[in-house]
């Protein structure tokens, strides 16, 4: 048998269709019910479904009063609150075309962005760097529009742009995603491929409101299904969380697996009556951490796959739970195969147990509509009419699916994908490096860092380093150590061996 999965297609989109709509097609049947609490040491402030709804709608009301027109994109450089999703539905409502952004990003990120997009308009909290645009609409400004009447839901084609997402690419330029509204009908084939959810549950999720992990899975999806979504108030430590999950009775629990590693430190047994199970995405899951997890609180977690192309579309789930140490299975309605890996044309899936690069069919719901402008990017990712995602794993006769790494150098910074190439091009100007390399390092079990390696007449002060970088890349993309070496390893073919790198991490003095 071959590496493919192709049980069952999805249910197709109403034709006439708002993403928005869809996320609070709920808000009018449990218009008093809580869609979302920010959870502090002092208690919670809270949002029912019908004031969420009016805060959406109005936003979308004066997001056109301020001359903005469906299809225009707008820029989101605001901070960790709740103005973020608000702002982030309000424009999808009107027909607008959101980008969410992280707020650690810098001046020169936002610049380069700007001049990729060219936006109508910038959405701005004084909390997040931007750079210059003609119009720029203050934090105060789009809180005051909540109070506005509700705009109508723009609807229209399904796969029409929705929205805009950034991800880093092998190239080391970031890389505008375009996805269709559709993208969150796709979604609801992981309400039961990897959450389990119902409406009756309380979902926390450990992540900022402006992280797209956070703002699909912490807060789009537990509304789309009239359930409660969690979230900690910007600055919690990662320690009050299990107290967190006690007191407000959250019934699933959503982290990279780097939180629940920061959770179980010191800790034998985290006693959580409420919770059901754990969800994890954004980084592979190891055994260990996963079998800690489950001695400490008696509850099982479920992985998750996927990228900011396609979302997650490999999970366990508690229907079908993980077996040994794979990914999990294709989610029902997806159609993903084993391709093999390199330069190549072949669209042929691979015997099973084979291993080779995964990949996910373009008729995808999920799958985006390509790079913004980029249209020989997007032709680059696509082996007929297969997406190939640049990550090795193998398929099992039932489906199981074993990730097997990167085909690529990308790194895996706290969930987030970065690529090496952005965080040389912003250390290679420096004026003591002569070259550099850029990798991840595994500095103990479970938990790894971005090193940057360099050369140069002499080692350099690493906190100057790190001040320099700083200025120029968001801080999720820091490297936390400075190598400095006499040479930069290569391969036979004198280009630079990130790989190689990692050996000479332990050596440094």
């Amino acid at each position: 048998m071959v590496s493919l999965y192709d049980r069952g297609a999805p249910a197709p989109c109403p034709a006439s269709f708002n993403m928005a709509a869809h996320v609070l097609g709920r808000a009018a049947s449990v218009p008093d019910k809580t869609a979302l609490a920010v959870l502090g040491p002092d208690g919670a402030r809270t949002w029912t479904y019908a004031a969420l709804e009016a805060a959406v709608r109005g936003t979308g009301t004066g997001l056109l009063q301020a001359g903005l027109a469906p299809g225009d994109i707008v820029l989101m450089r605001l901070g960790n609150t709740v103005d973020f999703p608000i702002a982030y539905l309000g424009a999808l409502a009107a027909g607008l075309v959101p980008v969410p952004t992280s707020s650690q990003l810098t001046t020169p990120e936002v610049a380069k962005m700007l001049a990729d997009l060219s936006p109508a308009a910038v959405l701005h909290a004084p909390e997040a760097a931007t750079a210059p645009h003609d119009r720029t609409i203050p934090l105060d400004q789009l809180q005051a529009m909540r109070a506005l009447p509700p705009c109508d839901w723009q609807m229209g084609d399904p796969d029409r742009l929705g929205y805009i997402v950034y991800t880093s690419g092998t190239s080391g330029k970031p890389r505008a995603v375009g996805h269709a509204h559709r993208a969150i009908w796709a979604r609801r084939m992981m309400i039961d491929g990897w959450y389990g959810l119902t409406g009756e549950d309380r979902l926390l999720h450990a992540g900022a409101f402006n992280w797209t992990f956070t703002l699909g899975t912490g807060l789009m999806d537990p509304w789309t299904m009239g359930a409660t979504a969690l979230i900690p108030e910007p600055g919690t430590d990662l320690g009050a969380l299990p107290d967190l999950l006690a007191q407000h009775q959250a019934t699933i629990f959503a982290a990279a697996p780097g939180v629940y590693r920061k959770i179980l430190t010191g800790r034998d047994r985290i006693p959580l009556p409420a919770l059901r199970h754990g969800l994890t995405a954004g980084e592979k899951l190891s055994k260990p951490l996963h079998m800690a997890w489950k001695t400490a609180t008696g509850t099982e977690l479920y992985e998750a796959y996927g990228m900011s192309e396609c979302s997650t579309f490999i999970s366990s789930s508690p229907s079908h739970p993980v077996r040994g140490d794979t990914l999990g299975r294709p989610q029902k309605g997806r159609r993903v195969a084993i391709l093999k890996a390199g330069d190549t044309d072949d669209t042929q899936p691979l015997p099973n147990a084979s291993e080779g690069v995964i990949a996910i069919h373009r008729s995808d719901p999920g799958l985006m509509l390509g790079y913004l402008n980029a249209p020989e990017d997007t032709a680059a990712r696509f082996r007929g009419d297969w997406f190939v995602t640049g990550d090795l794993g193998a398929m099992a006769e039932d489906g199981e699916i074993s990730y097997l790494g990167r085909a690529d150098d990308m790194m895996n910074a706290g969930g987030f994908r970065v690529s090496p190439l952005e965080v040389e091009a912003a250390l290679a100007p420096h004026p003591g490096i002569t070259a550099v390399g850029v990798t991840d390092v595994e500095v103990k079990a479970d938990t790894r860092i971005i090193v940057a390696f360099y050369t140069g007449p002499e080692p350099l002060d690493e906190s100057a380093l790190a001040a320099y970088a700083e200025e120029r890349i968001a801080r999720y993309k820091l490297p936390r150590a400075f190598v400095h070496l006499s040479e930069l390893p290569a391969g036979a073919n004198g280009k630079l061996s990130r790989r190689a790198l990692r050996g000479l991490f332990p050596k440094r003095t």
